[in-house]
């Protein structure tokens, strides 16, 4: 509170660290009866209550079919406040509006990055992997509390996140859709801020579904509001593709040419020449439009190939990081080899369905979550900070991620994630003189009981964090190797694979 934020702009919600005297030095015990998650699928439509012991948001939306408690369970019916009868109907309703072809929204697989705004339990998210669409399903901890502790505790691609004063942690030009239903967002405050935000984040002819409550399909501030935002996106040069009762679903343009022919003086303004669009750790908003690059705009669209083909095809912006379509090629060869090595070496422990919710702590061009394709899993992509222009690559891939400071904690809720793959972090880390205990406690934090965590890193660092593992209670179960040394290596290298006690207190139960 000292900090003085803004509470009309949500900057209560965003990101704040302590200073290093006040940070907490200890392992997280899991709540009273907590009980190892149920697996995907089942995962989706049921979860233990001990896990997550928050019921009130239960009682809360109860009319709107998000949640109901059931005995040791709470189970997810796949309602929401915009779609009561289903998550999955009102998939298919915004298909049919947009006319694609079989009523399906992938569209034939050119739309496959969703960002769902303010998801709740992240219902329109789970529901939309069937699809083979993903979503990075947003919510702050506001008056919902544990939203987004509940998504991933079902397993749904979610994170922590706020439409405030800074920009989301995405680069520029990541999503085919933003979707925000029964929405309350104040889209017009301060010149537009955050529609220009959503414009930043939108591929070139990205979809924009936005609902109100039903409860305003007559209320005379509703119809201003939505005359006032209607006025706002055409001076942006978005365009209504369809409207229907209290949805309607906006485009934006998929080349510079509408900007461009704008009289002078037009608001919102372009960007400046040097403003970089992807830049998005600790950026605040800017209330302008970003242009496509003139490659962009001369193709009109991304110039990406449909899903699944995208995964492995070298998407055009390669060019811009400076990575040719050999290396590439290269990087995604060596890490489905990677992978497959260490498979092999958790074969002993692992049963399928065991991992859902994977991390990969330094992603690179995304080549660790790209050969994870036929698993079921989901894997959350991290950009360390100086290597955040590789995220839009991952986007490109069809894949998802987010830019992070790996020395500050990350923005999650304890025991989300089965699996966490660090390469190379720690010695990126003690480059930038950051704790490496503190990332190993953090590590802890995020990881589920009985969850793995996979170091690759040069032997010195793996010797080091060796004399942790007893104390973290990463000992039960311990592999270390001395993988095969290729392209990417750095020198020599060691693979430590650990797995986490399901300990309680201070009384270890295995």
């Amino acid at each position: 509170m000292k900090l003085k934020p803004n509470l009309t702009l949500m900057e209560h919600y965003e990101r704040h660290c302590p200073p290093q005297d006040r940070r907490f030095n200890c392992l997280i015990p899991p709540p009273i009866g907590y009980k190892i998650p149920i697996r995907w699928p089942e995962s989706r439509d049921e979860v233990w209550k001990a896990n997550i012991p928050h019921t009130h948001l239960a009682q809360e939306k109860s009319d709107q079919n998000w949640m109901v408690v059931n005995g040791e369970k709470i189970n997810f019916p796949g309602g929401g406040t915009h779609f009561h009868y289903g998550a999955d109907k009102y998939i298919v309703a915004l298909a049919r509006m947009l006319k694609f072809p079989n009523d399906k929204l992938h569209n034939g697989g050119n739309v496959r990055n969703v960002l769902d705004v303010g998801c709740g339990v992240a219902s329109f998210g789970a529901y939309l992997l069937a699809h083979d669409i993903i979503a990075m399903s947003i919510a702050p901890n506001d008056v919902h509390e544990n939203q987004i502790q509940f998504a991933l505790e079902r397993g749904i691609p979610s994170t922590l996140g706020v439409l405030g004063t800074k920009r989301l942690p995405f680069p520029s030009r990541s999503f085919e859709l933003a979707h925000c239903s029964r929405c309350r967002i104040d889209w017009l405050q301060r010149d537009g801020i955050l529609l220009l935000e959503l414009d930043r984040l939108l591929r070139p002819g990205g979809y924009f579904a936005y609902s109100s409550p039903e409860a305003y399909a007559h209320d005379p501030e509703n119809r201003r509001i939505w005359n006032a935002m209607h006025d706002l996106l055409k001076r942006m040069c978005w365009r209504v593709v369809v409207r229907k009762d209290q949805t309607v679903i906006w485009a934006k343009p998929t080349s510079n040419s509408c900007f461009l022919k704008r009289e002078p003086g037009t608001q919102p303004p372009l960007c400046s020449i040097d403003d970089d669009p992807d830049a998005s750790w600790n950026v605040h908003m800017k209330a302008c439009i970003s242009l496509y690059s003139s490659k962009m705009h001369k193709g009109r669209g991304s110039g990406l190939v449909p899903w699944p083909q995208r995964l492995t095809e070298a998407p055009p912006r390669l060019e811009e990081i400076g990575v040719s379509a050999e290396e590439f090629h290269e990087d995604t060869r060596i890490w489905q080899f990677r992978v497959s090595e260490y498979w092999k070496q958790m074969k002993s422990i692992v049963r399928k369905n065991y991992f859902r919710n994977v991390m990969d702590m330094n992603s690179n061009l995304g080549g660790f979550g790209a050969a994870l394709k036929d698993t079921d899993v989901w894997v959350m992509n991290v950009s360390p900070v100086n290597q955040s222009s590789r995220l839009k690559i991952i986007y490109d891939r069809g894949l998802i991620g987010t830019v992070h400071d790996w020395c500050e904690a990350f923005s999650t809720y304890p025991r989300t994630y089965d699996l966490l793959h660090a390469w190379q972090i720690f010695t990126k880390i003690e480059e930038y003189d950051c704790g490496l205990e503190d990332l190993l406690i953090e590590m802890d934090r995020i990881l589920r009981p009985e969850g793995l965590v996979i170091i690759r890193d040069k032997p010195s660092i793996i010797n080091y964090i060796r004399k942790f593992v007893t104390a973290l209670r990463w000992d039960h179960w311990i592999s270390e190797v001395e993988p095969r040394s290729d392209t990417l290596s750095s020198g020599e290298e060691q693979v430590l694979i650990v797995r986490k006690k399901f300990w309680s207190g201070e009384v270890s139960t295995m």
